[in-house]
């Protein structure tokens, strides 16, 4: 039985990953858990928010289910996030975004998959005040880290029945930087003939997505971009509250919605938890127990095209916990 690394998280985090973990179980999958704190309550309690501990466990089990953290604007330490998927090496992040039942939306049928470059770009976090009144921040890409991003794509593309990969640049702007990652993109492309390859400039991107997001297929981008260009395809397909993801490496993998912490909303069992349970769906699909995934997948669709025991964001008035609830009978 395989043992999961359970990062509660920050804000509304601890509740978000409880209705996940119960509906798990109660969906017969075959895993324990091991909890362990990052963030804020780690930051109070061992003085960092990402203690050794942490990584300890995550490099143990391999797996990880993790809440929301929350990242200071401005001011602070750096994103916990970042620095998590650096220090595990987590080079792949995969956002799918896809039309769910019963969710309003300005879309129907949209089936999107992001994949986001997850370690270098700005998010390498490399900047420094030149002066008093200017900042400077180092963009970082290199041949190594766009080969591997683009060829995962490609691979799953392949192991997923995909027929199309786009990779998203501004080459024609950074030609260096984004023209290195957009080369490389089409040499590693010249490896999968039976998938088509295409690029677009991201600004052009966004356009396509909001006009006809049904040209598309899997996205494949450096780091910034990914974190953009997710939130929007979230949107197309009813919110962040229905995005899951994925953060992906050669030894470990880390699931977790795309949504934040919202600390506002903490303690209010108020926020819908379909981002967190399906980042556990995509976690269960990872490691074999396809079975208890499909089990929630359809247990998740009923419950949606009810349209009763759903939260706020969704029309409904339930909360997070009456939602899982209603997952759960569903099973």
């Amino acid at each position: 039985m395989p043992t999961i690394t359970l990062i509660p998280g920050d804000g509304t985090g601890p509740e978000l990953t409880s209705a996940a973990r119960r509906v798990i179980e109660a969906a017969g999958a075959a895993v324990t858990w091991e909890v362990v704190e990052a963030g804020e309550k780690a930051l109070e309690r061992y003085g960092t928010p990402l203690p050794e501990e942490v990584l300890a466990s995550i490099r143990r089990n391999r797996v990880a289910l993790k809440g929301p953290l929350t990242t200071p604007v401005g001011t602070g330490f750096r994103s916990v996030n970042v620095a998590l998927r650096q220090a595990l090496g987590l080079y792949a992040n995969l956002r799918p975004a896809r039309t769910l039942p019963g969710i309003p939306s300005r879309y129907q049928d949209v089936d999107l998959v992001v994949v986001r470059e997850n370690t270098e770009d700005l998010y390498a976090g490399i900047e420094h005040m030149v002066g008093e009144d200017a900042a400077e921040s180092i963009k970082i890409i290199t041949r190594r880290a766009s080969e591997r991003i683009v060829r995962f794509a490609f691979e799953y593309a392949l192991a997923h029945g995909r027929h199309k990969v786009t990779a998203v640049h501004k080459a024609n702007i950074m030609k260096c930087t984004d023209g290195l990652f957009l080369a490389c993109a089409r040499k590693v492309a010249e490896e999968y003939p039976a998938i088509a390859f295409e690029d677009r400039i991201v600004d052009n991107m966004c356009l396509q997505l909001v006009q006809k997001p049904e040209l598309y297929d899997v996205l494949v981008m450096p780091n910034l971009y990914g974190d953009i260009i997710s939130d929007l395809c979230a949107g197309l397909v009813g919110g962040l509250g229905v995005a899951p993801g994925a953060n992906l490496g050669e030894e470990v993998a880390v699931f977790e919605p795309v949504h934040g912490s919202a600390p506002k909303y903490a303690g209010q069992n108020k926020v819908n938890p379909l981002a967190t349970i399906l980042s556990g769906v995509m976690m269960l699909e990872h490691i074999g127990e396809t079975a208890a995934a499909a089990r929630i997948r359809r247990a998740v669709e009923r419950v949606l095209r009810a349209g009763k025991q759903v939260t706020y964001d969704l029309g409904g008035q339930a909360g997070t916990q009456e939602m899982a609830d209603a997952i759960i009978a569903a099973l």
